[in-house]
Parts: structure tokens; C-alpha cells; sequence
């Protein structure tokens, strides 16, 4: 009837059935995990992303503030340059 290596070689394959089963349950609860991993650093890079732009915003705004006083630095030297030859020249 039954061969005891028939037996055996049932037994394993119930058993590595069951081992694969579980096996399969925890891959699936490691990549559920892991996805929402993910969604949480692209919601941090997300925020990341937001604070940047207002940071960068007013810096932007500053930088075009050092301009226009560098520029308006230069023309009252130049207009103090004239006026000064004018007075030479009185």
C-alpha cells in the first residue's frame, strides 16, 4: 500500500507547503510596510520641497534689495563725482 519513503516525502511537502505559506504572508506584510515607508519620505520630501520654495522666496527678495542699493551706491558716487568737479570748475 503505502511506502514509508511515500509517507516521508508527504509529510515534507506538507511541511515545506506550509513554510512557504507563511513565508509568503510575511513577504506580503514587509512590502506593505515598506510602501507605506515610502509614502511617508515622499511626503517628508513633499514638505521638504514647500519649505525650500519659502525659504528661498524672501532670500530671493533680499538679493534683489543688495542690488538696487549696490546700484544706487554706484550712481550717488558717480552724481557726488560730478558734483565735485562742477565746483572745481566755479
Amino acid at each position: 500500500m503505502i511506502d514509508p519513503a511515500q509517507t516521508a516525502l508527504f509529510l515534507v511537502i506538507i511541511v515545506l507547503t506550509i513554510l512557504l505559506l507563511v513565508l509568503g504572508v510575511q513577504v506580503f506584510f514587509i512590502l506593505r510596510e515598506l510602501r507605506k515607508t515610502v509614502d511617508k519620505a515622499n511626503k517628508v520630501l513633499d514638505d521638504t520641497g514647500v519649505i525650500t520654495e519659502s525659504v528661498s522666496g524672501p532670500i530671493s527678495g533680499l538679493s534683489s534689495l543688495a542690488t538696487g542699493i549696490k546700484a544706487g551706491a554706484v550712481v550717488a558716487r558717480l552724481l557726488k563725482k560730478r558734483a565735485s568737479k562742477k565746483g572745481k570748475h566755479e
